[in-house]
Parts: structure tokens; sequence; C-alpha cells
């Protein structure tokens, strides 16, 4: 298989390749971990051959991890850091959000009724409450969040 690219191509195929990397990291799963293994194992392949290339602005070998990465600089020049720290955010908050309010909707319907809920079901439930924590969350964030141990705990 052959393909050509221009330099702005192969720019955003390693930052495309890059980020997606990043974010399948975040799946740590035992039946994943093999699948990561796959990704990682093709991500170095690439790099390599982009190396090879004439690609040294781009792509550097690590001796200590004995793998092929994005150097320091083209990190920094490029956008995939900054979409996956975007994404990193937007995740922590809706999964804060979604997880309060479901939690609140079982304690108020019990846990059995919650759990046959469907996920559509469960947020035409909890969507004022999930309003009212992105307001509090957008003022305050994680400020007036505090941990209460059960009694002779923590």
């Amino acid at each position: 298989m052959n393909f050509r690219f221009t330099d702005s191509e192969v720019h955003t195929l390693v930052e495309l390749l890059s980020l997606a990397t990043l974010v399948a990291e975040w799946n740590q799963t035992t039946a994943f971990q093999g699948k990561m293994a796959s990704i990682n194992a093709l991500e170095n392949k690439i790099f390599e051959y982009l190396l090879h290339a004439g690609y040294s602005d781009v792509i550097e070998f690590n001796e200590l991890d004995q793998r092929h990465q994005v150097t320091e600089d083209f990190e920094k020049k490029s956008s995939y850091m900054l979409c996956y720290d975007e994404f990193r955010q937007e995740s922590f908050w809706e999964e804060l959000v979604i997880r309060l309010a479901d939690r609140e909707l079982a304690k108020r319907i019990g846990f059995n009724a919650w759990n046959i809920l469907t996920e559509e079901q469960r947020r035409v439930h909890t969507v004022e409450h999930e309003k009212r924590l992105w307001k509090e969350f957008e003022k305050f964030g994680v400020d007036h969040l505090h941990l209460i141990h059960p009694p002779h705990e923590g």
C-alpha cells in the first residue's frame, strides 16, 4: 500500500494519530490492553517510517522508552494537545454532572427503579438537576464540592 502526502497532510496525520492514541490510553480495561498494544505498535511503525522519510522536525526516537514520538517542538506548535486538553475537561465535567444527577435520581426513585431506566429515560428525569449543576460548576468549579464520610469512616 502506498500513499503520497503533502507536508501539511503528514502533520495532520501525526496530529490525528497522536490524539487518537492519547484518547485510547484512557481505556484501562484488561480486555482493551491487547488492542492498545496494537495501537501503540502501529503508531510507532508510522512514526518510524516518517522519521526515516525525513520528518525529523516532527518525529524523534526516544532512547529511554525505545519508541518513536513527536518532537517537543512539533507538539508545542500543533493543536492536538489543545484538543486533547479540551476533551479531558469536557469529559470530566460532563461525567461529573451526569453521575451526580444520576445519584440524586437513584436516591429519589430507588436504585431498582433507576436501574431499569435507559440512559435516555434517566436524562429526561435529570435534565433540570443537570442544568443546576452546570450553573454551579460554571460559577464555582469544584470549590463547593465536599466529600462527607459516613460516621466512623474517613
